[in-house]
């Protein structure tokens, strides 16, 4: 596993080295991507592979490169992306060829470059794109990656595909100097309209604030404010790329450490559990104070409870013939009759 973990990252760093050379062209045209190929010997890549392992490489490789044919990167970079599938599709050893996977959910984000790449005029990329739906080099998954067991929801991106990224540019290519004289003329518009519901004596009674005063003068003023912050942000990236290195190994040291501190107390506090468990049936002992006698054996009382009725036997006396009558039966010839009164015992004699 960590071998082919290792070699994932091999593979990713060739192709961001091919990727970070097309991006200094600030070209997309073919040509260039193609000569940087060659310098590179890139479709070199899959010498030295056999056998089952060829069809498993070739997976690997399409897989890696098939992100970069992806946003968030900008467009520079998903163009190299898709040279980069092409050559390697084109170049792999395996017979038959190995499918690029594509998931369904990003298949939309495919057809969208192409009808940028189409309307741009770019027509290199749109003609290796669709020299590769032609070949039906596309395989269509339900995921990216496939299933295993126990994998990383999410993958560390290395610090040059950072770089990669494309840089959120839309208010600065909205906010035009056209775009403002038009926001400032619909903002004037705005205003006179709303300003007509209400008179200047209620709008001053009511204190009704209509409308925002020199609306587009501050858009434009928080634009400026975003891009200055866009140039710190990567200003302060690129100088924190340098201190990289020398960080990585002091986290690794911490978290070593962190590891070590907390599989001690897991066993400590494992150690203390079991031991209250097996003390939880035993009694506890009364020093009684007198040391000088032998220590009484340790280990369960055998003692059994009086019974209800020796313990009677034992509380209860009674003498004279009150003993003599609870220890004789009773007849039923002797119990006593019921005492009905005077009037009853006349009522009987009649």
């Amino acid at each position: 596993m960590n071998w082919s973990r290792q070699r994932n990252e091999h593979v990713r760093s060739d192709c961001e080295e091919l990727l970070a050379r097309f991006q200094q062209t600030d070209s997309v045209r073919f040509e260039n991507f193609s000569r940087i190929w060659r310098e590179m010997k890139f479709g070199q890549i899959f010498y030295g592979t056999a056998g089952r392992e060829k069809r498993a490489f070739s997976r690997l490789v399409l897989d890696v490169a098939f992100v970069y044919f992806l946003p968030p990167f900008s467009f520079q970079i998903r163009v190299g992306g898709l040279y980069l599938i092409y050559g390697l599709y084109r170049c792999q050893t395996a017979s038959p060829r190995v499918g690029i996977r594509v998931a369904l959910k990003d298949w939309e984000d495919v057809l969208g470059f192409q009808k940028d790449a189409l309307g741009a005029r770019h027509l290199d990329a749109v003609f290796v794109l669709r020299q590769l739906r032609f070949q039906r080099a596309f395989h269509f998954t339900a995921t990216p990656r496939a299933l295993t067991f126990e994998r990383r929801a999410k993958e560390a991106r290395s610090q040059l595909g950072n770089k990669f990224v494309a840089r959120a540019s839309g208010p600065q290519e909205l906010l035009d100097r056209d775009a403002m004289e038009e926001l400032s003329n619909v903002h004037e518009l705005y205003g006179r309209l709303k300003s007509s519901v209400y008179s200047p004596a209620q709008r001053e009674r009511l204190g009704v604030d209509l409308t925002r005063e020199n609306l587009p003068a501050r858009l434009r003023g928080h634009v400026v404010g975003f891009h200055g912050w866009q140039k710190r942000e990567r200003q302060e990236a690129s100088d924190g790329d340098e201190g990289v290195s020398e960080g990585t190994s002091a986290r690794a040291e911490s978290s070593r450490r962190a590891r070590l501190l907390s599989s001690i107390k897991s066993k400590a506090y494992g150690q203390a559990a079991e031991a209250c468990k097996s003390r939880r049936h035993r009694q506890v002992e009364v020093d009684a104070g007198d040391s000088s006698g032998p220590a009484p054996p340790k280990g369960r009382s055998t003692s059994r409870r009086v019974s209800l009725k020796a313990r009677t036997h034992e509380n209860v006396r009674i003498a004279g013939e009150m003993w003599k009558e609870a220890t004789t039966p009773t007849s039923i010839n002797r119990l006593t009759a019921v005492d009905r009164g005077p009037e009853a015992k006349k009522e009987g004699r009649s």
